[in-house]
Protein backbone atom coordinates (compact mmCIF):
# COMPACT_ATOMS: atom_id res chain seq x y z
CA UNK A 1 0.00 0.00 0.00
CA UNK A 2 1.52 3.38 -1.00
CA UNK A 3 2.48 5.88 1.72
CA UNK A 4 -0.18 8.58 2.21
CA UNK A 5 0.74 11.97 0.76
CA UNK A 6 1.66 14.87 3.01
CA UNK A 7 -0.59 17.93 2.74
CA UNK A 8 1.95 19.85 0.66
CA UNK A 9 2.66 16.91 -1.66
CA UNK A 10 -1.06 16.31 -2.08
CA UNK A 11 -1.77 19.94 -2.99
CA UNK A 12 1.15 20.06 -5.41
CA UNK A 13 -0.16 16.96 -7.21
CA UNK A 14 -3.78 18.14 -7.61
CA UNK A 15 -4.78 19.10 -11.16
CA UNK A 16 -7.45 20.74 -13.27
CA UNK A 17 -7.55 19.30 -16.78
CA UNK A 18 -7.26 21.67 -19.78
CA UNK A 19 -10.72 20.60 -21.00
CA UNK A 20 -12.20 22.28 -17.93
CA UNK A 21 -10.40 25.54 -18.64
CA UNK A 22 -11.55 25.28 -22.28
CA UNK A 23 -15.08 25.36 -20.85
CA UNK A 24 -14.45 28.22 -18.38
CA UNK A 25 -11.06 29.97 -18.71
CA UNK A 26 -11.98 32.15 -15.72
CA UNK A 27 -12.24 29.15 -13.36
CA UNK A 28 -10.04 28.96 -10.27
CA UNK A 29 -9.89 26.27 -7.57
CA UNK A 30 -8.71 27.19 -4.09
CA UNK A 31 -7.61 23.98 -2.36
CA UNK A 32 -7.18 23.98 1.41
CA UNK A 33 -5.99 21.19 3.71
CA UNK A 34 -6.64 21.68 7.43
CA UNK A 35 -4.85 19.34 9.83
CA UNK A 36 -4.98 18.82 13.60
CA UNK A 37 -8.76 19.03 14.00
CA UNK A 38 -10.08 17.63 17.27
CA UNK A 39 -13.37 15.76 16.86
CA UNK A 40 -15.91 17.08 19.34
CA UNK A 41 -13.82 20.14 20.30
CA UNK A 42 -15.74 22.28 22.80
CA UNK A 43 -15.34 25.41 20.65
CA UNK A 44 -16.81 23.71 17.58
CA UNK A 45 -20.45 24.35 18.31
CA UNK A 46 -19.95 28.00 19.26
CA UNK A 47 -17.83 28.73 16.20
CA UNK A 48 -20.43 27.16 13.93
CA UNK A 49 -23.37 28.92 15.61
CA UNK A 50 -21.93 32.41 15.10
CA UNK A 51 -21.02 31.82 11.47
CA UNK A 52 -24.38 30.27 10.63
CA UNK A 53 -26.26 33.21 12.15
CA UNK A 54 -24.15 35.63 10.09
CA UNK A 55 -24.65 33.58 6.92
CA UNK A 56 -28.41 33.40 7.35
CA UNK A 57 -28.59 37.18 7.89
CA UNK A 58 -26.40 37.74 4.81
CA UNK A 59 -28.68 35.57 2.67
CA UNK A 60 -31.83 37.37 3.84
CA UNK A 61 -30.27 40.75 2.97
CA UNK A 62 -29.05 39.61 -0.46
CA UNK A 63 -32.36 38.00 -1.39
CA UNK A 64 -34.33 41.05 -0.34
CA UNK A 65 -32.88 42.95 -3.30
CA UNK A 66 -32.33 40.24 -5.94
CA UNK A 67 -33.80 36.92 -7.11
CA UNK A 68 -31.45 34.12 -6.08
CA UNK A 69 -30.61 33.14 -9.66
CA UNK A 70 -29.52 36.72 -10.44
CA UNK A 71 -26.95 36.98 -7.64
CA UNK A 72 -23.68 37.42 -9.60
CA UNK A 73 -21.74 34.29 -8.66
CA UNK A 74 -24.83 32.07 -8.72
CA UNK A 75 -25.67 33.37 -12.21
CA UNK A 76 -22.10 32.58 -13.32
CA UNK A 77 -22.39 29.01 -12.04
CA UNK A 78 -25.74 28.53 -13.74
CA UNK A 79 -24.07 29.48 -17.04
CA UNK A 80 -21.18 27.07 -16.35
CA UNK A 81 -23.62 24.21 -15.73
CA UNK A 82 -25.43 24.90 -19.00
CA UNK A 83 -22.05 24.85 -20.81
CA UNK A 84 -21.55 21.15 -20.03
CA UNK A 85 -25.15 20.14 -20.55
CA UNK A 86 -26.60 20.28 -17.02
CA UNK A 87 -29.90 22.01 -16.37
CA UNK A 88 -29.33 24.43 -13.49
CA UNK A 89 -33.02 24.58 -12.60
CA UNK A 90 -32.92 20.80 -11.93
CA UNK A 91 -29.39 20.36 -10.55
CA UNK A 92 -28.48 23.45 -8.62
CA UNK A 93 -24.88 24.37 -7.89
CA UNK A 94 -24.09 24.03 -4.20
CA UNK A 95 -23.97 27.80 -3.64
CA UNK A 96 -27.47 28.34 -5.00
CA UNK A 97 -28.86 25.39 -3.05
CA UNK A 98 -27.39 26.66 0.21
CA UNK A 99 -28.35 30.31 -0.36
CA UNK A 100 -31.96 29.28 -0.98
CA UNK A 101 -31.98 27.31 2.27
CA UNK A 102 -30.08 29.91 4.30
CA UNK A 103 -32.90 32.44 4.03
CA UNK A 104 -35.01 30.15 6.22
CA UNK A 105 -32.23 28.41 8.17
CA UNK A 106 -29.17 26.40 7.16
CA UNK A 107 -29.16 22.65 7.89
CA UNK A 108 -27.00 21.45 10.80
CA UNK A 109 -24.85 18.39 10.07
CA UNK A 110 -21.62 18.48 12.09
CA UNK A 111 -19.29 21.30 13.11
CA UNK A 112 -16.99 20.98 10.11
CA UNK A 113 -19.83 20.91 7.60
CA UNK A 114 -21.77 23.64 9.39
CA UNK A 115 -18.75 25.97 9.31
CA UNK A 116 -17.94 25.51 5.64
CA UNK A 117 -21.61 25.81 4.63
CA UNK A 118 -21.77 29.14 6.49
CA UNK A 119 -18.56 30.41 4.84
CA UNK A 120 -19.95 29.38 1.44
CA UNK A 121 -23.06 31.55 1.91
CA UNK A 122 -21.22 34.45 3.56
CA UNK A 123 -18.65 34.69 0.74
CA UNK A 124 -20.98 33.47 -2.03
CA UNK A 125 -18.65 30.72 -3.22
CA UNK A 126 -19.32 26.99 -3.83
CA UNK A 127 -17.38 25.10 -1.18
CA UNK A 128 -16.98 21.37 -0.59
CA UNK A 129 -15.33 19.50 2.26
CA UNK A 130 -13.81 16.00 2.23
CA UNK A 131 -12.05 13.73 4.71
CA UNK A 132 -8.39 13.98 3.63
CA UNK A 133 -7.55 10.49 4.85
CA UNK A 134 -10.42 8.96 2.84
CA UNK A 135 -9.04 10.44 -0.38
CA UNK A 136 -6.95 8.11 -2.58
CA UNK A 137 -4.23 10.04 -4.36
CA UNK A 138 -4.50 13.69 -5.44
CA UNK A 139 -7.69 15.47 -6.49
CA UNK A 140 -8.35 15.92 -10.19
CA UNK A 141 -11.02 18.05 -11.89
CA UNK A 142 -11.92 16.58 -15.27
CA UNK A 143 -14.69 16.06 -17.80
CA UNK A 144 -16.08 12.58 -17.24
CA UNK A 145 -15.96 9.69 -19.69
CA UNK A 146 -19.13 8.30 -18.08
CA UNK A 147 -17.34 5.17 -16.83
CA UNK A 148 -16.12 6.56 -13.49
CA UNK A 149 -17.81 5.11 -10.36
CA UNK A 150 -19.57 7.47 -7.95
CA UNK A 151 -20.29 6.06 -4.49
CA UNK A 152 -23.53 7.48 -3.12
CA UNK A 153 -26.75 6.53 -1.31
CA UNK A 154 -30.28 5.95 -2.56
CA UNK A 155 -33.33 4.73 -0.63
CA UNK A 156 -31.17 4.24 2.44
CA UNK A 157 -28.60 2.00 0.73
CA UNK A 158 -25.20 2.40 -0.92
CA UNK A 159 -25.28 2.53 -4.72
CA UNK A 160 -22.74 3.16 -7.49
CA UNK A 161 -23.75 5.72 -10.09
CA UNK A 162 -21.86 7.04 -13.10
CA UNK A 163 -21.62 10.65 -14.32
CA UNK A 164 -22.83 11.75 -17.73
CA UNK A 165 -20.10 11.86 -20.42
CA UNK A 166 -18.67 15.37 -20.52
CA UNK A 167 -19.86 16.22 -17.01
CA UNK A 168 -17.32 18.14 -14.91
CA UNK A 169 -16.35 16.00 -11.92
CA UNK A 170 -13.85 15.98 -9.07
CA UNK A 171 -12.10 12.59 -8.82
CA UNK A 172 -9.45 10.71 -6.93
CA UNK A 173 -7.80 7.42 -7.91
CA UNK A 174 -10.90 5.38 -6.92
CA UNK A 175 -13.57 7.39 -8.68
CA UNK A 176 -15.73 10.49 -8.57
CA UNK A 177 -15.81 12.40 -5.28
CA UNK A 178 -18.17 15.18 -6.41
CA UNK A 179 -20.49 15.31 -9.45
CA UNK A 180 -21.27 18.32 -11.67
CA UNK A 181 -18.39 20.43 -10.37
CA UNK A 182 -19.96 21.13 -6.99
CA UNK A 183 -23.47 19.69 -7.12
CA UNK A 184 -23.32 16.45 -5.15
CA UNK A 185 -20.52 14.98 -3.04
CA UNK A 186 -20.00 11.24 -2.60
CA UNK A 187 -20.31 9.10 0.50
CA UNK A 188 -16.82 7.57 0.53
CA UNK A 189 -14.86 10.77 1.23
CA UNK A 190 -17.46 12.68 3.26
CA UNK A 191 -16.51 14.55 6.44
CA UNK A 192 -17.55 12.79 9.62
CA UNK A 193 -17.51 13.50 13.35
CA UNK A 194 -14.14 11.72 13.54
CA UNK A 195 -12.38 13.67 10.76
CA UNK A 196 -9.02 15.05 11.91
CA UNK A 197 -7.71 16.32 8.57
CA UNK A 198 -10.09 17.95 6.10
CA UNK A 199 -9.69 18.90 2.44
CA UNK A 200 -11.74 21.82 1.11
CA UNK A 201 -12.37 22.97 -2.46
CA UNK A 202 -13.57 26.52 -3.15
CA UNK A 203 -14.76 27.00 -6.76
CA UNK A 204 -14.58 30.49 -8.30
CA UNK A 205 -15.70 32.03 -11.59
CA UNK A 206 -15.75 35.68 -12.66
CA UNK A 207 -16.88 38.08 -11.26
CA UNK A 208 -15.36 36.65 -8.04
CA UNK A 209 -11.84 38.05 -7.74
CA UNK A 210 -8.73 36.26 -6.51
CA UNK A 211 -8.74 38.57 -3.47
CA UNK A 212 -12.32 37.60 -2.62
CA UNK A 213 -11.44 33.94 -3.01
CA UNK A 214 -8.46 34.38 -0.67
CA UNK A 215 -10.70 36.13 1.87
CA UNK A 216 -13.13 33.20 1.87
CA UNK A 217 -10.27 30.73 2.43
CA UNK A 218 -8.92 32.94 5.22
CA UNK A 219 -12.25 32.98 7.06
CA UNK A 220 -12.63 29.21 6.70
CA UNK A 221 -9.10 28.55 7.99
CA UNK A 222 -9.52 31.00 10.88
CA UNK A 223 -12.83 29.45 11.95
CA UNK A 224 -11.42 25.93 11.83
CA UNK A 225 -8.36 26.99 13.84
CA UNK A 226 -10.70 27.02 16.86
CA UNK A 227 -11.29 23.29 16.52
CA UNK A 228 -8.07 22.10 18.12
CA UNK A 229 -4.91 23.21 19.88
CA UNK A 230 -2.58 22.47 16.98
CA UNK A 231 -4.63 23.18 13.88
CA UNK A 232 -2.59 24.07 10.79
CA UNK A 233 -3.55 24.70 7.19
CA UNK A 234 -1.97 24.86 3.77
CA UNK A 235 -3.46 25.96 0.49
CA UNK A 236 -2.95 26.22 -3.24
CA UNK A 237 -4.88 28.07 -5.94
CA UNK A 238 -5.08 26.54 -9.43
CA UNK A 239 -6.03 28.72 -12.39
CA UNK A 240 -5.65 28.69 -16.15
CA UNK A 241 -2.53 30.88 -16.19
Amino acid sequence: MPEPLTSDAFLAACTVEPAVFDLRPDYRAMLLVVDGLTPGAEAASGAADALIAAAEAHARTALASSPVDELPHIAAWRAAYRAFGAKPQRTRNSLEALTRRAEHGLPRVNALTDIYNAVSVLHQVPLGGEDFHAYRGPARLARATGEEPFDTTADGGTVIEHPEPGEVVWCDEEGVTCRRWNWRQGRRTALTDSTTTAFFILDALAPMSDAALDAAADELANALAQLGDRVSSSRRMIGAS
